[in-house]
């Protein structure tokens, strides 16, 4: 069967990650809170004083701090922070911990960890038509979080319809079972190249949003219940074929062995039709389904 082609093209992204602009922010933490201290008293100073100047600039030392202190943005550890400035993205967080970055900056937390998602059983036709139930796990991570969160709406729900659609894609596209001679790639028996076929798929599906694709793996393949007693009659008919065909072989053999042992140790010797007779008995025996009954032959050989 010819390899299924499973380029799929997707969208150039526009947008792409890039390292935002970021201080450590142990040290403006302290700054902050030395500001907020400091205009807290002196308000309280200007306004025992009665200095209304003391008291503005004592405001603007406050609002100072409580600005310098909107700009602290921890992070932790398996997320980053994607940062937009009226509405620009302006780059990524990814380093750990207290971190400082303009204040007027939005920051969307987006989970960079190793996620699992596994798709509900679909019914679907093989590539022969039969009705066939499959399911699937993809292990997933976001790669560029710009991408997952300004080329698609929800990267989450993009991840699940994509690999809902590539599944369906590989079913449709190979057969659950090869019943030729010839071969050829099968759902139920070529597991490693249609796992490598299907993530390599559902990777080029979901490369838009900034996803890699880490695994995926079949979890359920099974015909559909309306077929299944039927292709589990033709899976034992074969079955039975193919173990008829290895009990011949190896009588044909195990006849072919005792003549030549009887001739060549001048045990008995026997014209055509003796040969023939004997192997068709011993091909009884060896191939019968059930034990042969033994007849003592008390006369000659020719009677």
């Amino acid at each position: 069967m010819a390899e299924v082609d499973v380029a799929v093209e997707m969208p150039a992204p526009k947008v792409t990650e890039r390292v935002a602009r970021e201080i450590n922010g142990w040290p403006m933490a302290g700054v902050a809170f030395v500001l907020v201290v400091l205009g807290v008293v002196s308000f309280v100073l200007g306004i025992a004083n009665g200095t209304g100047a003391v008291v503005v600039i004592s405001i603007l030392v406050f609002l100072a701090g409580l600005t310098v202190a909107g700009g602290l943005t921890p992070v932790a550890p398996g997320r980053a922070r994607v940062l937009q400035i009226l509405g620009r993205y302006s780059g990524t967080i990814r380093t750990d911990g207290l971190r400082w970055v303009n204040p007027i900056a939005t920051r969307k937390v987006v989970s960079t960890r190793i996620r699992n998602h596994e798709t509900a059983v679909a019914k679907v036709n093989d590539a022969d038509g039969n009705p066939i139930e499959i399911a699937a796990v993809v292990v997933w991570q976001v790669e560029d979080t710009a991408q997952a969160t300004f080329e698609v709406d929800d990267f989450v729900e993009f991840v699940a319809i994509q690999t809902e659609t590539a599944v369906r894609h590989i079913a449709n596209s190979y057969p659950y079972d090869v019943h030729t001679e010839d071969g050829g790639l099968s759902l139920r028996d070529s597991t490693d190249e249609i796992t490598e076929t299907l993530s390599t798929e559902i990777g080029a599906r979901v490369q838009a949003a900034g996803v890699r694709v880490i695994e995926s793996r079949i979890t359920h393949l099974a015909y559909a219940p309306e077929i299944a007693q039927a292709m589990l009659r033709r899976q034992q008919a074969g079955a039975i074929v193919a173990a008829r065909q290895r009990i011949v072989e190896g009588a044909v053999g195990m006849v072919e062995l005792a003549l030549d042992r009887l001739s060549e140790h001048d045990v008995v010797e026997l014209d055509e039709e003796r040969k023939a007779t004997m192997v068709s008995n011993l091909l009884v025996v060896l191939c019968g389904d059930k034990d042969a009954q033994p007849v003592v032959n008390t006369g000659t050989l020719y009677q």
